[in-house]
């Protein structure tokens, strides 16, 4: 799965990016590209798997991070970078706002000065303005046709209420819709249909005051909007990665913080993406495997190799909150926790699972 990082230049993107992806990235500046890594997705049942098998590999959940060019609005020559910075976007399955609001006299900003709710309207209205685009080019050609089939009409009824939605100002990500209109809609890429995160960007102190400029109204569009919210410092994160980790915890103690902000957005991230994780333990690999939400044991096999869908047999599963009661595999066993598990079982997160299949 991937999200893409995107904001206007000069709010941390970058620097986010570099974070979530352990690397090393060349400025942001200018760029027409896209920055591509993978992030691990943090995970305590597997570390506290990992922690009792003790294996020479522990293998996290992942996500592709990809850092899409800032977004330049409309010069006076009419020039911006809105084509780049929609093609990238139209790659990703979920869409992480950076959103500056740190104050830094050092660093211009484009609109001259700091206003995270313009910032985010102006990027959302740049995804909204690029889906109306294409829903009106479509009911022009549908009600252009002489006679219209049903699906047509079916898909027409639709696209018209998605351009209520926009033109109502709200993201298509936020309709109610059913498993089959969903499907419809995939077919044309909207940019507004992907999941969204703001993440908040803040100086170290408005991140230790926890408050920053028009904070309020932010709060309210996102609760509006049904959109999750994050508040991260580049300046605390970058410290928090440098630091050995005796002081690392030294650090977040006297800080107050329970976890990173990276932490928690690439948490974020991944609940967002409808993802849960399955794991597979042993002495040589402790792995934390990612499914959608109600996958079944089969399909979840499937993820490790197509022989286990395939010859799918049995799933032996464990409950992770039972495995940390009981502390081993073994234990389970004997209290009779460890349950043989058909092709239609759903998996949950934290599932401890070997498969048994014959080929």
């Amino acid at each position: 799965m991937k999200i893409g990082l995107v904001g206007l230049p000069s709010t941390g993107k970058t620097t986010f990016f570099q974070l979530l992806t352990e690397s090393v990235s060349p400025n942001g500046k200018g760029r027409t590209d896209a920055n591509i890594g993978t992030a691990e997705v943090p995970d305590d049942k597997i570390d506290y798997v990992a922690s009792v098998y003790k294996p020479e590999q522990i293998i996290n959940a992942t996500i592709e991070v990809i850092d899409v060019q800032g977004l330049q609005p409309a010069d006076s020559n009419g020039k911006s970078s809105s084509a780049h910075f929609l093609e990238a976007v139209r790659q990703v399955d979920a869409l992480v706002h950076v959103v500056r609001a740190f104050e830094d006299d050092s660093v211009y900003h484009i609109e001259g000065d700091i206003d995270p709710l313009r910032d985010i309207e102006i990027v959302n209205l740049e995804l909204l303005f690029a889906d109306l685009a294409v829903i009106e080019n479509r009911i022009e050609r549908i009600e252009a046709t002489k006679k219209v089939a049903k699906e047509h009409l079916e898909e027409l009824e639709l696209i018209k209420r998605c351009k209520e939605c926009l033109e109502n100002g709200d993201l298509l990500y936020s309709m109610d819709l059913n498993d089959e209109e969903r499907k419809i809609l995939r077919t044309y890429n909207f940019l507004t249909e992907r999941p969204l995160i703001l993440l908040i960007n803040m100086d170290e102190d408005q991140f230790l005051e926890d408050n920053y400029k028009d904070k309020e109204k932010v709060l309210a569009y996102a609760k509006d909007k049904g959109i999750p919210l994050v508040n991260v410092s580049a300046k605390i994160e970058l410290e928090i990665s440098e630091l050995e980790e005796e002081d690392y915890n030294i650090f977040m103690e006297d800080l107050g913080i329970e976890k990173p902000g990276i932490n928690r957005l690439a948490e974020a991230a991944y609940d967002l993406l409808g993802l849960v994780s399955f794991i597979t333990a042993g002495p040589r690999i402790v792995k934390a495997w990612p499914i959608r939400r109600n996958t079944t044991a089969k399909e979840a096999g499937g993820k490790i190799h197509s022989d286990i869908e395939r010859g799918f047999i049995r799933a032996e599963v464990a409950k992770f909150e039972d495995f940390k009661k009981y502390g081993s595999m073994q234990e389970l066993k004997e209290h009779g926790l460890v349950k043989l598990e058909g092709k239609d079982a759903i998996i949950e997160d934290g599932d401890i699972i070997n498969f048994r299949f014959n080929v």
